[in-house]
């Protein structure tokens, strides 16, 4: 629009130079050069005024936009500052808050910090007396919590004289006896069904509600005694029959889980596979085939092996976990004895759980020499997907404790000692299918033969 403005403008001197060019030549008699000149002139005089009026008017509006401006700078300067005060007077409210409230709860603090020293104090005197009863020969029943309530398959009649430390190494019940003649101990022992099945549960810290349980395997010997698993393992993994026991834990166990899953899905269970298992050719193909059969049942039955196993373990056994994660299922370590361990690798090899022995992970000096602090050690491998399990509780002084280092699950006799299953409970209910109809001594090889076309 500007430029058709200026055009018609240009054109307009144009004209206007041109006619007065014309009347001076033809009215005047001027001669043509001296018309054009006159014109030109005109034109140029024209062209000037022109270029001037236009500046003049350019100036008064740019000086009132100018105005305008400075003016809309003016006022936003006075809205800064009137910001800036409200600010300031709200951070001086704020700080006069804050001091109000860090005064009132500063106390509250002081006493909570004082409950728990004498929380720690009653623990500690609690597990002083437990130690002098147990000393005297007195020993007070322990408080079970929730667990008892929470446990229908182990029998409560049959009570276990054993210490936790028993349980874990045993005292040696076949002196004056050749390996030979241990091995075939054990071999009758488990031809006749005499490998019996204990529960022990991992409770939730501090509720104590049963959350796991793990499955342990004891020897009943011809005259009665219960052998634990640490006093015959050796001997069975080097006469070769570690495979068998492990056939007949696994089909208990999946017997256990289905059980268990009539009353909460939300209950699980730890069964411990000897090293030796992976590599056997024949049973591990059943037992991965029994797997594959059971592959609902993933979610709840986890396989368990010991720190010593698994760095021990080769290319064979990798690729028997690698297996076993593929059909769904997940791994345990236990009976770990330092804490240089590797969250990361753990966890790409399905590990989901660590059971640590609460002597171990409040150990300062085991603390000191592994590769990270065990404060922070539940915090490390939750970041990897696995959960700490605090193992081998014996008192409350270690709850107490073991909750500073954030672990979530417990197990020890604190909690409750290992309890033989029912009968009833291997032999299948009516509820169960004909799965969980079989005896309990049933072999994977029996069960699968029998039960080929179904699966």
């Amino acid at each position: 629009m500007l430029r058709l403005g200026a055009i018609f403008i240009a054109v307009c001197m144009v004209l206007i130079a041109g006619s007065v060019g014309a009347v001076l030549y033809l009215g005047l008699k001027m001669d043509p050069r001296t018309a054009a000149i006159v014109a030109l002139a005109v034109f140029t005089t024209l062209a000037l005024y022109n270029t001037i009026s236009n500046r003049l008017r350019d100036r008064t509006l740019i000086g009132d936009q100018i105005a305008d401006l400075s003016r809309a700078t003016a006022d936003l300067s006075r809205q800064m500052a009137e910001m800036s005060h409200r600010i300031a007077t709200v951070e001086t409210r704020l700080e006069a808050t804050v001091s109000r409230q860090r005064g009132a709860t500063d106390p509250l603090a002081a006493e909570i910090g004082e409950l728990g020293g004498l929380v720690r104090q009653i623990a500690e005197t609690v597990a002083a007396h437990e130690t002098i009863f147990r000393d005297h020969g007195a020993m007070p029943p322990r408080p079970v919590a929730s667990v008892a309530a929470d446990e229908p398959l182990p029998s409560g009649d049959v009570p276990l004289t054993l210490s936790e430390s028993d349980a874990v190494s045993g005292p040696r019940r076949f002196q004056g006896m050749s390996r030979e003649q241990i091995g075939e101990l054990i071999a009758r022992a488990a031809d006749a069904n005499r490998i019996d099945l204990y529960l022990q549960p991992i409770v939730t810290l501090p509720q104590r509600k049963v959350r796991f349980y793990e499955a342990l395997s004891r020897l009943r010997t011809e005259q009665g005694d219960i052998v634990p698993a640490g006093d015959f393992i050796d001997v069975a993994e080097s006469v070769g029959l570690m495979p068998k026991i492990d056939n007949m834990l696994v089909f208990r166990c999946v017997q256990v889980v289905r059980r268990l899953q009539l009353k909460s899905r939300d209950v699980g269970l730890f069964c411990n596979i000897n090293a030796s298992t992976l590599t056997d050719t024949i049973y591990f193909r059943q037992l991965l085939d029994f797997m594959e059969a059971n592959r609902a049942l993933a979610g709840s039955l986890t396989f368990e092996f010991t720190q010593e196993a698994y760095r021990a373990f080769g290319p064979l056994e990798y690729e028997s976990l690698a297996a076993l994660a593929e059909r769904g299922f997940r791994f345990s370590m236990d009976h770990i004895t330092d804490l240089r361990l590797e969250a990361k690798e753990l966890a790409d090899r399905s590990f989901r759980f660590l059971k640590v022995p609460a002597k171990l992970l409040l150990n300062k000096a085991a603390s000191a020499q592994s590769d990270i602090h065990a404060e922070d050690l539940a915090d490390l491998m939750a970041r990897s997907g696995i959960d700490l399990i605090g193992e081998r509780i014996e008192n409350e002084s270690m709850v107490v404790d073991l909750l500073d280092y954030d672990v979530r699950f417990g197990q020890g006799f604190l909690f409750s000692a290992p309890r033989p299953v029912r009968a009833e409970a291997l032999h299948g209910g009516a509820a169960n299918d004909g799965a969980d109809k079989a005896p309990a001594n049933t072999s994977l090889r029996d069960y699968l033969a029998a039960n080929a076309p179904s699966l």
